[in-house]
């Protein structure tokens, strides 16, 4: 029982609603769905700005969908106390003059259930960024576009796995121009500085490999972050109290590509970066116009 709990709370979807739109915004958009390489349908917005340079936004996992997070339905321990609304830095880029492409991963929002119904920390969630790219390269409005790659959390970890996979995966597009990588999380350091005991993580530990086919402990998509072939800046907060912050710093210096380190001093909160992104957003189009 002690393990299932444990588990759900790291990896069972249903948790991450659609609660904004974009008209709400003043956006033009259109709703789309596309097919990852497994047959799982995606869904979200193609915000419309420009057609010379598209952000693609990955989103966290298990509490966020394409519009961010909200506190409702979450139970006694919310992350942050009023939705965060990701169309705050969309309604920005595209003021730009970025179109933006805002999608839920699989098992999360209106996306569907992949073949795996848990939520897996990366891996699977790989091959819904992948899609992505794909969608916009192919699709006749934006095959010729720059993409930027707005990756938050397990969509940054989602995005590293998707490089490290070869020649299927993202290092085959010649239109990714750059990326920022927020708060990239591994499981390890996550339940280390969550500071959960030894007596709850290892049944949940068992429940989750049993679920997912692997051990979350063991898979780390840090082998693939040199394999990452575009300039990138990592952004963490150092006050999150959710993480390590060695392993953020590994990760910026296991780049081989040109890169920029960005350390927030926020609240002690994990979300505090993820809201940063809507009250800062001018720090997103600096960056990607550098290169995008």
């Amino acid at each position: 029982m002690i393990g299932k709990m444990v588990s759900n709370m790291m990896i069972k979807p249903g948790k991450s609603p659609v609660f904004d739109r974009p008209e709400d915004f003043d956006l033009d958009y259109e709703n789309v769905e596309f097919k990852s390489e497994d047959g799982v349908t995606l869904r979200g917005w193609l915000i419309k700005g420009g057609k010379d340079k598209v952000v693609i936004q990955s989103h966290f996992g298990v509490q966020c969908s394409r519009a961010g997070y909200s506190p409702k339905g979450k139970g006694m321990i919310k992350m942050w106390k009023q939705d965060i609304s990701f169309l705050r830095q969309a309604k920005h880029l595209r003021e730009q003059g970025y179109s933006v492409l805002m999608y839920d991963l699989r098992n999360h929002g209106e996306s569907d259930s992949g073949s795996c119904p848990w939520i897996s920390w990366g891996p699977e969630e790989s091959k819904d960024v992948i899609a992505a790219v794909n969608f916009i390269s192919t699709h006749p409005d934006y095959k010729d576009a720059g993409i930027g790659l707005l990756s938050i959390c397990m969509g940054a970890s989602s995005t590293t796995y998707g490089f490290g996979i070869g020649e299927q995966g993202l290092s085959r597009f010649p239109n990714l121009k750059a990326m920022i990588a927020l708060q990239p999380l591994h499981y390890n350091e996550f339940v280390k500085a969550f500071g959960m005991p030894g007596f709850l993580n290892k049944p949940g530990g068992v429940v989750s490999k049993q679920r997912l086919g692997f051990d979350l402990s063991q898979r780390t998509f840090m082998p693939d972050v040199s394999k990452i072939t575009i300039p990138t800046m990592v952004m963490q907060n150092r006050a999150d109290p959710w993480t390590d912050l060695d392993f953020v710093q590994g990760y910026y210096d296991a780049l081989q590509v040109e890169k920029e380190m960005k350390w927030l001093d926020l609240d002690p909160l994990r979300a505090a970066a993820y809201d940063y992104l809507g009250t800062h957003p001018e720090e997103l189009s600096v960056f990607f116009d550098r290169y995008v």
